[in-house]
């Protein structure tokens, strides 16, 4: 009895072991490669500085970016590694080296993504953001440690705060409840500004999906050598060269007149614009016949048939929801891996969630930075400064770890919310997820078919040339209507 003990004892820190030694390179390799993303974003001149403490305090804060960025996409990657585990073990049920892929390393992982998320969104980036700002008590020696206490000090002066707002709210809805446990605040302030932020970013994961969905067009667009039927390339591109060494001249011609001087902002903004659309049609040029004529309609027709398949899915959950109540999203302890597929069409369906869990990702992305409101926020390379960083990474932890609250709401895939993620309270409130997926179709739909029909228009108008025509075409003079 004692041998059985201390075999299972030692099965259970060998799996211990393993799983640990898996979790740590996963996100050793993530954060090598959030480092070098954020490298080639990063303002060169705030490391490269005489002051040996700003230098300090800027490759600090880098690392807790880097850090909280690897976390977002270690929550972008739980649903489809959790889903292709379990297609891969029941692919392989009997097969040795697949003993390792099981439903504990999975809740592992979903466990520390939860704890690493709201640790960075709510002390490692305020932090990071209080100490690149901080100069140092006065009178009190000047210093990085100097700095760091005045950052701890603000920290714990903010966190004070939200208790403080959490307790007034939780007050006003549940009174009897907050006054019972004041002092309770593992388990129940925490849980409670948990579900908040959460609720706040599958608000903010809906609104940047919706709109990112319909501006995908136009960004694919915008990388995509697109089809010109009756335009001759080498013609324009001789107009397009003409043009651009003739302002390139004037601009290097040392001319000092008062008309040019005014003028010489407007001469730059043309060649700039000249200049890009001579390397436009070069590529134009270049590009194979295939990839000129074919490339570019097919990938407008992945966009759609993406993005009409989630309105699909979408539709189909709220069906379920007003006929079946376990339609609602909610947790579970055991995700029971290896069991049964999580959808209906086997392998081929997994695959399908799984790239549609992507897509509605890189859509909210695009759809944030698309968004009038956070333009300002958009990194470029070798020109973003701490502030702007820290600012990124914090919204890409929000979107990014509302991410699998938000695919299961809106019924993308079946495999239900584990550890603390199904936690929340809003999530069995039937009325707040039906009118979320009545949300989210309204709107997909209305600014998909909006912005589809524009874009077709417009791009049918440039492929047969009718742009270079003297008249005006405009929408109502078009003699079709999609």
């Amino acid at each position: 009895m004692e041998t059985d003990d201390v075999s299972v004892r030692e099965q259970l820190f060998h799996n211990r072991v393993r799983e640990t030694i898996i979790c740590v390179l996963l996100f050793t390799c993530l954060y090598i490669v959030c480092y070098l993303i954020l490298t080639h974003f990063r303002k060169t001149s705030e490391f490269v500085t005489d002051d040996i403490e700003d230098v300090t305090v800027n490759k600090i804060v880098l690392w807790l970016c880097t850090f909280t960025l690897s976390v977002a996409v270690c929550a972008v990657l739980l649903l489809p590694i959790s889903i292709l585990s379990n297609e891969v073990l029941l692919s392989f049920p009997q097969s040795y080296y697949m003993q390792w892929l099981n439903g504990s390393l999975i809740h592992g992982l979903w466990n520390l993504v939860f704890l690493f998320s709201n640790l960075s969104l709510v002390f490692l980036m305020p932090f990071a953001y209080f100490f690149t700002e901080s100069e140092g008590f006065a009178g009190s020696k000047k210093g990085v440690m100097a700095r760091v206490y005045e950052a701890v000090v603000l920290l714990l002066l903010l966190t004070l705060l939200i208790l403080g707002i959490v307790w007034v709210a939780s007050a006003l809805l549940h009174d009897n409840l907050a006054r019972k446990s004041l002092y309770d605040l593992w388990e129940y302030y925490l849980p409670y500004l948990y579900s908040g932020i959460s609720l706040f970013g599958v608000l903010l994961l809906l609104l940047c999906t919706s709109f990112g969905l319909s501006r995908m067009f136009s960004v694919t667009g915008s990388l995509l050598v697109k089809p010109r039927l009756l335009e001759d390339v080498e013609e324009t591109l001789s107009c397009a060269v003409f043009e651009e060494d003739y302002l390139s001249r004037r601009l290097h011609s040392g001319t000092t007149s008062c008309w040019v001087k005014l003028n010489m902002e407007t001469m730059k903004k043309d060649y700039q614009t000249v200049h890009n659309k001579r390397i436009s049609l070069e590529m134009r040029r270049k590009a194979s016949p295939w990839q000129r004529n074919l490339g570019y309609p097919l990938a407008m027709l992945l966009l759609l048939a993406l993005t009409v398949m989630c309105v699909l899915m979408v539709c189909v959950n709220v069906l379920e929801l007003l006929l079946d109540e376990t339609a609602l999203p909610r947790g579970m302890e055991d995700p029971h891996l290896g069991m049964a597929s999580f959808s209906m069409f086997g392998s081929l369906g997994a695959a399908v969630q799984v790239l549609l869990i992507l897509y509605l990702m890189v859509s909210s992305v695009v759809g944030f930075y698309s968004s009038p409101f956070f333009t300002g926020i958009l990194p470029r390379a070798k020109d973003t400064n701490l502030t702007q960083i820290i600012a990124n990474s914090v919204s890409l932890l929000i979107l990014s770890s509302a991410l699998p609250v938000f695919s299961r709401t809106i019924g993308i895939t079946r495999f239900d919310l584990l550890g603390d993620f199904g936690r929340y309270n809003w999530l069995g409130n039937f009325y707040v997820v039906f009118l979320y997926n009545m949300m989210f179709a309204g709107l997909t739909s209305a600014s998909l078919i909006k912005t589809f029909t524009w874009a077709v228009q417009r791009e049918l108008i440039r492929s047969f040339g009718l742009h270079r025509l003297p008249l005006n075409v405009s929408r109502s003079t078009i003699p079709f209507r999609l």
